[in-house]
């Protein structure tokens, strides 16, 4: 059994910051690329950032420069430092993890997502 909890989530002011973390927990082996998403009503869910298990970046055009991923790889943590947020980066925020669980004698490797958090920017 794996798991993703997201946390950190809230209501802020325009030019605000927040920071996003998502654990993952249950019989992990490895975790290879974790990433974030955000999904607004009405829309599809959107790509924000990844990071590799190496420290590899990819981000958005939307939120580069504002957002930064980051990974604790010995805690199976991934961060989202957003700053300089706006009203239109209102969101439910998902995290992603591409990773290799343990089960048994055998590994297998899937994809998971976490619940959500929700993120709400205005005055």
């Amino acid at each position: 059994q794996v798991q993703l909890v997201e946390s950190g989530g809230g209501l802020v002011q325009p030019g605000g910051s927040l920071r996003l973390s998502c654990a993952a927990s249950g019989s992990i082996e490895s975790i290879s690329a974790m990433g974030w998403y955000r999904q607004a009503p009405g829309n599809q869910r959107e790509l924000l950032a990844t990071i590799t298990s190496g420290g590899s970046t990819n981000y958005a055009d939307s939120v580069k420069g504002r957002f930064t991923i980051s990974r604790d790889n010995t805690k199976n943590t991934v961060y989202l430092q957003m700053n300089s947020l706006k009203p239109q980066d209102t969101a439910i925020y998902y995290c992603n993890a591409d990773l290799t669980r343990k089960s048994g004698s055998g590994y297998f490797r899937n994809n998971y997502w976490g619940q959500g958090t929700q993120v709400t920017v205005s005055s």
